[in-house]
């Protein structure tokens, strides 16, 4: 487990676990900007409940936040879907869910991690967000998908090395 500090007040990570559905549903849902699509909000619980998730608790046992991994290789990880409560936006509790979950993805020997987002080919505030995050924590644009997830969505991939420097 670690302890977030710069949230406030401090917030727990703990992870990974399966199950988790039924504890980051309301974040999703809590995120329409995001996840405004109710079918596939409801894929991404059920995918929640079979793969390693994260979970950022405040308070004990009140979950402010999460973050969901799939592994594609030994060597390739991806944030599969990643929320934080919009109260508890910009308090370093999706700083402390990354951190925590590369340091496991490394300790597991993963050399990559990916995440695919909305492409600014389609203008959107809150992905811009979203992007502006990834580079922060080091993730840089690899791909664009223009029809991934179909014409109105195009994806963005984006990749971050985690292997050691040198």
């Amino acid at each position: 487990m670690t302890v977030v500090p710069a949230a406030s007040p401090p917030v727990l990570i703990s992870g990974p676990a399966l199950g988790q559905g039924f504890q980051c549903a309301p974040i999703l849902w809590a995120l329409p900007a995001w996840f405004g699509i109710p079918s596939a909000t409801a894929r991404y619980v059920a995918d929640i409940d079979v793969l390693p998730t994260w979970t950022a608790l405040h308070q004990g046992d009140h979950c402010v936040g999460f973050l969901t991994i799939r592994r594609h290789f030994p060597t390739a990880a991806e944030v599969h879907v990643m929320g934080v409560r919009p109260e508890h936006h910009h308090q370093g509790v999706g700083r402390g869910l990354l951190a925590a979950v590369e340091e496991h993805l490394r300790h597991e020997g993963v050399e990559f991690l990916q995440v695919k987002t909305l492409s600014p080919a389609r203008p959107d505030a809150n992905y811009e967000k979203t992007r502006a995050f990834y580079l922060a924590q080091g993730f840089q644009p690899l791909e664009e998908f223009p029809t991934l997830w179909g014409p109105a969505n195009p994806c963005l991939q984006m990749v971050k090395d985690l292997r050691p420097a040198g």
